[in-house]
């Protein structure tokens, strides 16, 4: 996974898109059709940022069930990026999941791409950051998270 994005997404400069991940690389995609070892997803690489990804979703609860306890094999063992077990998505998928498929585009990244900004704090309308050079609305969000 980390290769992947020290190797690859960096030579993404022209639109480019990066398809049939490894399945360790994406536990909520569904294996690909001709190849098992592969998932059917697919991300869109310009400028060397991402743009946006799409997959289509695993509807098996067994083997959701053994990606995630993989995973949290790998997210005990160190790995921050790892998801953790989700035992109720576990069990609504028990219940039945049409086939789906999941698409996500990023609109800051799409601004970014727009307006040529290298930085995506400079396209974010109400970036998530605290004052620093105000004491007391420091003091006061860390009264509020406790």
């Amino acid at each position: 996974m980390y290769l992947v994005g020290e190797f690859l997404e960096v030579t993404c400069v022209n639109p480019t898109f990066i398809i049939n991940h490894p399945e360790i690389m994406s536990p909520l995609a569904k294996w690909h059709r001709s190849n098992s070892v592969l998932t059917e997803i697919f991300e869109l690489f310009i400028n060397k940022d991402e743009l946006c990804n799409a997959y289509t979703e695993l509807n098996d609860p067994v083997v959701q069930r053994q990606r995630f306890a993989d995973q949290l094999k790998d997210r005990q063992s160190g790995d921050d990026e790892a998801m953790a077990l989700d035992e109720t998505f576990c069990n609504a998928l028990e219940y039945g999941l049409a086939p789906t498929g999941g698409w996500g585009l990023g609109i800051d990244r799409l601004a970014m791409l727009f307006t040529d900004s290298q930085n995506i704090k400079e396209v974010i309308l109400f970036p998530a950051m605290r004052p620093q050079d105000d004491p007391a609305s420091v003091k006061a969000s860390l009264q509020a998270e406790n």
